[in-house]
């Protein structure tokens, strides 16, 4: 097979989310392909990342990476006018296309669809593009990979696709997300002048992450427990809520704001931290209750979306609009220590149930079936 897997903003290390998910995938992909097999990655611009790999470059007219949905369709139309000889193509990325490649299979993947379902989270350019095409992209895709059960449900019941057009393939916690040594731990916790025990988050400053419930819910704490909240990621979509709620509730002795946080220093960043707590209102797959779980640390999250697949019954499970429930979840495992031991133990056995190796099989064998379909 010669597949091409579009590849566009791995242009360097610093990735989160959807980034990650496509140079963890493009990595096992190279290690299981056969010598028959040929991977091409369409990109705009040369990729530093795998120089082993065959390149296909589509360069960008408008040399504006914020035009990057205008590129995609571009990037269509430049591989139909070239004699391209490539068997099928997929977009981990899920940014849709209005245009419809002419002689390769297609297959797109779907982390969420929180453009659609939470448009108030995201800017009125993403909200209007994915309305607008992603329903004709995914009409024209010959398979779909989706991250959960759960965005497979919303995109059954929200564009009315039929089941058997989208598989379902588990994201997975990086290696290094494991028991770390007390030096390794001390050292981040110095880096980050972390000299009190801590709750944990992990993730982009916005609306949908429920950052805000969060902080009311530590408010009902703070006078109860030695420990502060350590909220590391980037601001992201509307985020002055956040920085307001801290004021109002006087909470800026009890908060430490990490911004973004280097890969290599999040797994002792887990291991240190006493429970990590993920209240977020939707999530594709949500990453950072796995990696933390593979790390040790007891996990509290929403029972929305996909978070109970990922979960299981090794983490607490709130809803996310339960302030006093969410207060009253975080107590009772701070103060038990027999708990906090069990969610670990429970955590570490879940978290080996996902791998980016069965990641990469799993959907080199949704190639070889649109593969074969392509010759029939």
């Amino acid at each position: 097979m010669e597949i091409g897997i579009i590849s566009a903003t791995l242009r360097h290390n610093h990735r989160t989310g959807v980034p990650n998910y496509v140079f963890n995938l493009i990595e096992g992909l190279n290690r299981i392909k056969s010598k028959k097999d040929n991977f091409y990655l369409v990109n705009y611009e040369h990729n530093i990342l795998f120089s082993d790999l065959h390149e296909i470059i589509c360069k960008n007219p408008l040399n504006n990476i914020s035009q990057m949905y205008l590129w995609y369709c571009y990037m269509v139309l430049n591989i139909n006018s070239q004699n391209c000889n490539i068997d099928l193509i997929h977009n981990p990325f899920q940014i849709p296309t209005y245009f419809k490649f002419k002689k390769q299979r297609y297959i797109i993947t779907i982390h969420d669809l929180t453009p659609i379902l939470f448009s108030k989270t995201h800017s009125l350019k993403r909200s209007l593009v994915y309305k607008l095409l992603l329903p004709k992209t995914l009409k024209t895709a010959d398979k779909i990979i989706a991250d959960s059960n759960s965005t497979k449900d919303d995109l059954v019941n929200y564009f009315n696709l039929p089941e058997n057009k989208i598989k379902v393939i588990y994201l997975a916690a990086d290696n290094k997300f494991n028991i770390l040594k007390d030096t390794e731990i001390q050292s981040i916790k110095h880096k980050y002048n972390l000299n009190l025990p801590f709750v944990l988050y992990v993730g982009t400053l916005e609306p949908r992450k429920n950052i805000v419930t969060l902080l009311k819910a530590f408010s009902k704490l703070k006078e109860k427990v030695h420990h502060k909240l350590v909220i590391v990621g980037n601001k992201g979509w509307k985020f002055k809520e956040i920085f307001e709620t801290v004021d109002k509730l006087d909470l800026q002795n009890y908060i430490i704001f990490t911004g973004y946080v280097q890969d290599a220093d999040l797994p002792a960043l887990y291991n240190a931290a006493d429970l990590f707590v993920y209240p977020s209102l939707y999530e594709g797959f949500g990453l950072p209750p796995l990696e933390a779980m593979a790390c040790g640390c007891p996990v509290i999250t929403s029972n929305t979306s996909s978070l109970p697949e990922v979960v299981g019954d090794a983490g607490i499970m709130v809803d996310p609009y339960d302030i006093d429930g969410l207060a009253d979840s975080m107590y009772k495992v701070l103060t038990d220590e027999g708990l906090r031991i069990n969610m670990s133990k429970k955590g570490l056995d879940r978290a080996k149930m996902f791998s980016w190796e069965k990641c990469a099989k799993e959907t080199f064998k949704v190639y070889e079936e649109v593969y074969a379909q392509s010759k029939v």
